[in-house]
């Protein structure tokens, strides 16, 4: 029998929050109080910790052998 995956379950809550969020709006509630400052922090945190992430990720090679090995793994 398929199981339907933990991901699938996530983003179909995440949404289900989404479209609540926006009816709500929608009708002049105030579901998430958040200030514009508080929105431009969580932006810019957000992308903070992505650029991080992505460059911790990437392979840099700083020392000779390093720089070496690479070229070995390329050829």
């Amino acid at each position: 029998m398929n199981k339907i995956s933990t991901g699938t379950v996530i983003r179909t809550v995440l949404l289900g929050l989404a479209l609540v969020n926006q009816l709500l709006t929608i009708t002049g509630h105030s579901p998430i109080p958040i200030d514009d400052e508080a929105v431009t922090e969580f932006i810019s945190t957000g992308a903070t910790i992505l650029f991080a992430a992505i460059a911790w990720w990437k392979n840099n090679s700083f020392t000779q052998k390093a720089i070496e090995a690479d070229k070995v793994l390329k050829s």
